[in-house]
């Protein structure tokens, strides 16, 4: 390692010089309080910016060792550190003019959620920003000086005000990390409380707009209230300030096991419900408004998906007895139905593990989710392929311990199959499980189950080897994820656009390439789909995200990645449309 005047006169040597001189400045520099590591530098202004590191010694970032004590508790630290740097960066970066992204300092920040991501470490020897900065050019000649003021002074600032304990908002830190470690153990605990999804009251749940995840305004949104039949108290880790009052439960609409039925009209607040129950996945940070709004980590949302690709796939618990004697225990096709593909996500969703299921009518198809008496008179069940989700949401929650949360303004016939109804007034939940009960009396349907044989498992499947071909051109491998609709896969584009409970890029970057990692290290012809995504879990858990680029080496930036959910992984795998898959009768 070299000491950083070694790289002052490396930038006074190539000043005006042509870009690609850039890359003489490659390499560590000991600084006064951190050690600068210049991993990457990009070959063009316009290309990515550079890749670098600014690693602090524990003993100078002086973090409070509680803080990162447990795997929670660290993510949390660094998601904090992350914002921290994030904001430091805006405060001190700017000025330096040039050729494309010239002076651009970055992070990667994320968004609402805190996820497990490779853009911080924290652990007992040092703290590290993992970062890009574009290194400053006019046209294509370097910009030494620039260079100069943002490695010298720019990035000194950053380390001081978003890395060192003493320069940080201490309570701030404190209370960040012990939201997320309550949110944690609250999840946690849902499953030995019988519990699919908690709300707390006075939660925030409208989004700012359409176009931005942020909170609405308190002034503007309508805080949830809890009714009192679904009012649970939750125990939390850290005790937290309510009113000026200290707290060790949170109050809230606790959801049961079950089948759950959240009916309303039009504009009262159903789907923003479920999106939050959706998005409850994962911890939110402080302020968001839904941080304790907390789902079954295992809750998977399914739509309808038409023109999915979708590859030996058992639907015949939904789809049956097509045309001519065709089998659907096999079922395969490049151009699937909003049936079809709707059957297929939920058989593919329980093969990956799903413990809850979460639903909306708007994304639903119509024929998929309900055949009414009079439908069912006209067409005899003899001529209808299809078994309605209605005649099989008990028997998901009865037979496989798989509970479902679905929204629903138009069809009655749910009511009779709920075990609690909620109904959202101006945005306000009531329950009204024994009123829904009593018309169901009083307006007994007239249609049939159509259920033919009880519901089963999934069958598993194998997925070959020969799917995955992450080479084009002269690269062997060519991956990336241009924004949350598709992952380039080689030649391979995978449509992602419907995985609405992927919530960020670094995310899509992981599925690509932890997919490139299993096919790689775990692939072959004989082990299941989910044994491989037990496999990468614990990759995740035990080894780092750093390994998921293929390139890379111990101590350098590996690139931005954020942990997805094994429900992602596998349903990206599911819509190569390169898929091989073949069934085997063995479980999970």
């Amino acid at each position: 390692m070299q000491d950083s005047d070694h790289l002052k006169r490396l930038l006074q040597q190539i000043d005006n010089k042509g870009y690609k001189a850039y890359k003489r400045i490659a390499g560590g520099y000991r600084f006064d309080g951190f050690q600068l590591f210049i991993d990457h530098v990009q070959g063009d202004p316009f290309a990515a910016p550079s890749k670098l590191r600014l690693r602090v010694g524990m003993d100078q970032a002086a973090i409070p060792d509680e803080l990162y004590a447990n795997t929670t508790r660290r993510i949390a630290m660094e998601d904090f550190l992350i914002r921290q740097t994030a904001k430091a960066m805006q405060t001190f970066s700017g000025g330096i003019r040039g050729t494309g992204k010239s002076g651009v300092i970055t992070i990667d920040e994320g968004g609402q959620e805190v996820i497990q991501r490779t853009a911080m470490v924290v652990n007992n020897n040092f703290v590290e920003a993992r970062i890009y900065v574009g290194l400053p050019a006019a046209g294509r000649t370097i910009l030494g000086k620039q260079a100069d003021r943002i490695l010298f002074e720019q990035l000194p600032n950053i380390v001081n005000n978003g890395l060192l304990w003493r320069r940080l908002p201490q309570q701030e830190a404190y209370q960040f990390v012990e939201c997320i470690e309550n949110q944690e153990h609250i999840r946690a605990l849902l499953p030995k409380r019988q519990l699919a999804a908690f709300i707390a009251e006075d939660s925030i749940l409208p989004r700012r707009s359409g176009a931005s995840d942020a909170p609405m305004s308190p002034d503007d949104a309508i805080p949830f209230s809890v009714p009192d039949a679904m009012r649970v108290d939750m125990p939390l880790l850290n005790p937290i300030q309510t009113h000026g009052q200290t707290q060790s439960t949170i109050t809230g609409l606790g959801i049961p096991v079950g089948v759950t039925l959240i009916a309303g009209g039009g504009y009262h607040g159903k789907s923003t419900v479920l999106n939050s129950l959706e998005r409850g996945v994962y911890p939110h940070i402080p302020g968001d408004g839904r941080e304790y709004v907390i789902t079954n980590p295992h809750a998977v949302k399914i739509r309808a998906e038409d023109g999915r690709s979708v590859q030996q796939v058992d639907i015949s618990p939904f789809i049956n007895n097509l045309p001519y004697g065709r089998t659907t225990q096999h079922f395969s096709s490049d151009d699937a139905s909003g049936s079809t593909s709707q059957a297929a996500n939920i058989m593919e969703a329980l093969e990956a593990g799903a413990r809850a299921l979460l639903l909306d009518e708007d994304t639903s198809a119509t024929n998929f989710m309900i055949r009414d008496a009079r439908m069912q008179a006209l067409v005899h069940r003899d001529d209808e392929p299809i078994t309605p989700f209605l005649d099989r949401v008990r028997e998901l929650y009865e037979h496989l311990g798989v509970s479902t949360i679905l929204v629903m303004g138009g069809s009655g016939d749910y009511l009779t199959h709920a075990d609690h109804v909620l109904v959202m007034k101006n945005y306000r939940p009531y329950e009204m499980t024994d009123e829904a009960r009593q018309i169901s009396r009083q307006y007994p349907t007239q249609r049939q189950a159509e259920t033919a044989l009880e519901i089963r498992k999934p069958v598993s499947r194998i997925p070959s080897k020969v799917s995955f071909d992450a080479s084009r051109g002269k690269k062997q491998v060519k991956i990336d994820a241009k924004n949350l609709d598709t992952i380039v896969y080689g030649r391979t584009a995978v449509d992602i656009r419907y995985l609405e409970q992927l919530v960020d890029i670094s995310q899509a970057q992981a599925i690509a390439y932890g997919i490139h990692l299993l096919s790689k290290r775990f692939l072959d012809e004989n082990t299941l789909l989910c044994v491989l995504l037990d496999k990468i879990e614990n990759v995740f858990q035990t080894e780092s995200l750093d390994v998921l680029d293929p390139f890379y080496r111990q101590d350098e930036h590996p690139g931005s990645f954020a942990r997805p959910r094994r429900f992602e992984l596998a349903a990206a795998i599911n819509r190569f449309r390169t898929l091989k898959m073949r069934q085997q009768k063995v479980d999970c």
